[in-house]
Parts: C-alpha cells; structure tokens; sequence
C-alpha cells in the first residue's frame, strides 16, 4: 500500500478540517463539492486510515485527522510565506490583483475606482471578492483588503485612507420632510450582521423598540429604506447621492468608522500592489467629503 502524501493532500485535509465540511472545504479551495469528496475518498484509502468522523453537523477530525491538519497547517504557513516572497520580486506594474471589499462599499463608492484603475493599468488584472466576511490575507485568499476596521490585525501593514459617516435616512416617497423619527418604524441590523455598535445606539435612542424588520447586510438596509419599509442608518457615501432617500437625522457620532486599506508586508513592495493601492487611496481622498457626510 502506498501511504505517501502530497501537498494537495495534505492541503485537502487541511481545508475539511478548517471548513469542517465538504462544502466548507470546497468553498476554501475553490473547487466542487464532488471534488472534495473524492479527494477525501482516496487520501482516506490510500493511508488505510480514517481522517474525519461524518454526521450531519459536518465532519470532525479523528485523532490522525488532527495530526494531518496540524501537520499540514505548518506547511501551507512555509508554502504561502514563500509565494508572498516571490511575489515580491515583481518589479512591473502587471499581473493580478485579488482584492476583498464589502458589497456596500464596492456598489456605492469603488466600482468606478476599480473602473479608472482598469484603465489606467491594462497589463494588471483586477479580481474582486465582495463579502463581508474577514479574507485571511496571510494565505493569499486576497492581496489586499479595503474595509472599515476600528482596529486593523497587527500582522498586516495598512493605512487609514477615510473616515465614514452614517446617518438615519428614511424613503423620499415614503415619508414627509417633517417625519420625526420617534413616530417612524425602524430597521435594524439581524445578529448575523455583527453590528454591535449600532444596536447599542438603536436601543440608547429607543428606536429598537420600533424595530419590526432585520436584514443582515448593509445593502439590504438601504433596499428596504428606498422601498419605504422604515428609516434605517445608512452610510452617507451610498445614499446621499441617490434622490430615493431623505435625512432623518444627521450623522451619528458614535458609528463613525475608519476605512482602511490593508495589505500583507510581504506584498507592499511588489509594483501591481502599490500601483493599486495608490490609486484607491488617492481617489478615496478626493471623496472624503462624499464619506464625510458632506452632501454637497
């Protein structure tokens, strides 16, 4: 029997053991569900060993699962740190650029960014992941990351290219100009959103009371707002702009967040990525007002 491993397999039992399931995995590699399951299959046969107890929660590693993924841990930590220092070398400003944003983000302020980028660099091609989910920058799930952050990972070298601003807006057709926002309903972030710090200011002003309806992403808010469902904390950069909506109330102090551009130290020296972060910093600086609150 033949029980050598390779990096793909290894990398396999990595990512069933971090995504704790077969779509998980798949998600992680970038590969079919089926993929997955066959790969599993075969490693599990060829070693004459089981790797991961099944059941309808997904599947936990055994005891020689553990040390695979541990083991394997370890060399994907050499085997990414080395692509970071080759990707180094680069001098030209071409290649790809993997960028991770929120769907919030790229909708109401860097889709054109990326478009006058697209322009300005032919030779770099631009890939562009939108979720609101944390992309672990250090294994090269992207390159770079423009997100807000109250305080940005350590490992990662950033800079803070904004402040933005969000304020409560409510439907222009909906609701008159006079509308107090005591006598409106409102919406409200779900729990899957993660936004702490707006429930916190909902419930201190007592608009929690009046919330009946919860999305769990920022854009979803802004829909059910222009669609005349209640008022709803937007950032100002996404609505002010968009005759659909009116102010309820100016911008809240308290939810007033930095946008960062984050990048891993290995890649700030590579020509595409200093050619693509320039150019988002330098263009998000000539929106400041916009993110400010400014409607000007």
């Amino acid at each position: 029997m033949n029980n050598r491993l390779d990096w793909n397999d290894l990398n396999y039992v990595r990512a069933i053991a971090e995504g704790g399931s077969l779509s998980g995995a798949a998600r992680l590699l970038r590969v079919s569900h089926a993929t997955v399951f066959r790969r599993l299959g075969e490693i599990e046969s060829q070693l004459g060993v089981r790797l991961f107890e099944r059941s309808r929660t997904g599947y936990a590693p055994t005891a020689a699962g553990e040390e695979a993924a541990a083991a394997a841990a370890r060399i994907a930590e050499e085997v990414f740190g080395i692509e970071r220092r080759l990707a180094g070398r680069d001098l030209r400003p071409s290649g790809t650029v993997r960028v991770t944003t929120t769907d919030t983000l790229f909708f109401g302020l860097l889709s054109p960014v990326f478009e006058a980028f697209r322009v300005d660099y032919p030779d770099i091609a631009l890939e562009v992941a939108l979720s609101n989910d944390r992309f672990d920058l250090s294994r090269r799930e992207a390159d770079i990351a423009i997100r807000p952050a109250a305080d940005p990972p350590d490992h990662l070298t950033g800079r803070r290219i904004g402040r933005i601003a969000q304020a409560a807006y409510v439907s222009r057709a909906r609701y008159p100009a006079d509308a107090a926002p005591d006598t409106v309903p409102w919406i409200g972030p779900d729990a899957r959103m993660g936004y702490p710090a707006l429930d916190r200011w909902m419930i201190g002003r007592g608009f929690a009371a009046h919330c009946a309806y919860r999305l769990d992403s920022m854009l979803g808010i802004a829909a059910a707002v222009r669609d005349g469902a209640g008022a709803g904390i937007l950032p100002c950069y996404l609505a002010d702009r968009d005759p659909a909506y009116r102010r309820l109330l100016p911008p809240v102090p308290e939810l007033e967040i930095d946008l960062w551009i984050l990048i891993h130290s290995d890649l700030r020296g590579i020509a595409r990525m200093k050619a693509f972060t320039d150019h988002v910093a330098n263009a998000v600086k000539a929106a400041s007002p916009r993110l400010a609150g400014d409607p000007g």
